[in-house]
């Protein structure tokens, strides 16, 4: 893949000393000695961007198109950072920081940009707002605002998903026990795929709001099934049959550590090891639709966000399957600061719209919580959701990094041995 910014013939230190905001990037990624600076110099002097993906079993092509976008968003140079750099911020501007879903950001950005224009008319002050690609991660934020002990210094509006911020007591959790934030999106009632017997989304203590989720679902090649069955369940994915034969979005960290937060609750530690055990490798979900193609080892099964199986070629050999005990969800949450909701309020209630549900869920397939948006889902899908009576009787950081050491101890078995290194970094 061609572009203006390094060669993949480049060494890691040459692009990282360039652009250092690439760092971030291939830390999160499973780079983990280039976050040191004298490892840096040491392990990515010699070491060119191909051969390095190629020893992580990385596509080229799609790790490259990461790097672009971190080195593009940063400078400012395409809609990804989303940073109002050119506003001189007031005193009572509106706040907004987050990351939103890499599928719909270009859809979101026109929405936003359309809403400022009229709210700025309307109540004559401005948004700032700082809302960078979901595959940015959340060191950044982490770095520059969740550290600070002082809430005056949070944004107004936090959006994001996962579970990693918002739950963790180190980061925003410390300030949920504060009291810090209200939900205000006002919603008596909860689309109809979520606010049911089975699940219900909406926070019964009223901290947080949420406006859409993320599935993961099975994509299933079947040239590679032979004759073991489809898999249905998330059982079936830890079946011996299975050893060595799945892909897992691991450098999808909102989604697989809400993977693992699930798979233990309903399957312990037996089930984080079998997640372990039926690893073949990990892979980005644009790898995924593709991995039929692959000449070597190909998975026989791929976990992904529902949004990457409408890539999937018609009539090729591989279909997705939607996991009969419900498709495990990350939520796409927000924060909203009960002491700002009279400057905020009309904020929220375009984040909460039907009009930003419709792009999440038809434009992305991230199902919105809004009550009026059709999510065109067939209603025998289910979803897979942890509960509010297990997020707040649980310290859901320390269970996030538990069931990390669970699944990084699996994977050093003597079977694999010949797998390589994961693009996996605990605790990111």
């Amino acid at each position: 893949m061609e572009n203006q910014y390094f060669n993949t013939t480049d060494s890691l230190l040459d692009i990282c000393t360039k652009y250092p905001e690439t760092v971030k990037i291939f830390v999160s990624n499973g780079f983990k000695q280039l976050e040191d600076e004298k490892k840096r110099a040491l392990f990515g002097k010699s070491l060119s961007l191909e051969m390095a993906l190629k020893m992580k079993k990385l596509n080229v092509d799609t790790f490259t198109a990461l790097l672009v976008e971190g080195i593009e968003s940063v400078r400012g140079q395409v809609d990804g950072d989303l940073n109002q750099k050119t506003k001189e911020k007031k005193e009572d501007s509106v706040h907004v920081q987050g990351l939103l879903p890499c599928p719909v950001r270009v859809p979101l950005v026109e929405g936003i940009d359309s809403f400022i224009a009229d709210y700025e008319k309307k109540y004559n002050n401005e948004i700032v707002y700082d809302l960078k690609a979901a595959s940015m991660g959340l060191d950044w934020l982490i770095d520059d605002v969740i550290n600070q002990e002082n809430t005056d210094n949070l944004a107004d509006i936090f959006i994001s998903a996962g579970f990693d911020l918002f739950f963790d007591e180190k980061l925003m959790g410390k300030f949920k026990k504060q009291g810090v934030f209200k939900d205000s999106t006002g919603f008596d009632r909860l689309n109809k795929d979520f606010d049911n017997d089975e699940i219900c989304l909406k926070d019964p203590e009223g901290h947080y709001s949420m406006i859409g989720v993320v599935p993961a679902v099975f994509l299933v090649n079947t040239a590679e099934l032979g004759d073991r069955p489809v898999p249905r369940t998330w059982a079936d994915i830890f079946k011996p049959e299975f050893k060595r034969s799945v892909s897992l979005p691991i450098s999808d960290f909102d989604l697989f550590n809400s993977m693992l937060l699930h798979i233990y609750k309903a399957y312990g530690e037996e089930g984080v090891k079998g997640l372990g055990a039926c690893l073949l490798e990990s892979m980005h979900p644009s790898q995924m639709v593709k991995s039929h193609t692959k000449k070597n080892e190909k998975p026989a099964v791929t976990i992904m966000p529902y949004f990457f199986t409408k890539m999937v070629k018609v009539g090729g050999p591989m279909i997705a399957v939607w996991p009969e005990d419900g498709a495990i969800i990350s939520p796409i949450f927000m924060l909203t600061k009960e002491d700002r909701l009279e400057k905020t309020q009309p904020v929220i209630d375009f984040f909460a719209s039907e009009g930003v549900g419709e792009i999440l869920s038809h434009q992305g397939l991230f199902p919105s919580i809004n009550p009026n948006v059709d999510n065109r889902l067939p209603e025998e899908n289910k979803f897979m959701w942890l509960g509010w009576d297990y997020i707040n009787n649980n310290d859901i950081g320390s269970l996030i990094k538990k069931c990390e050491a669970i699944f990084n101890n699996s994977i050093r078995d003597e079977s694999f041995k010949n797998l390589g290194p994961l693009s996996y970094t605990p605790g990111n």
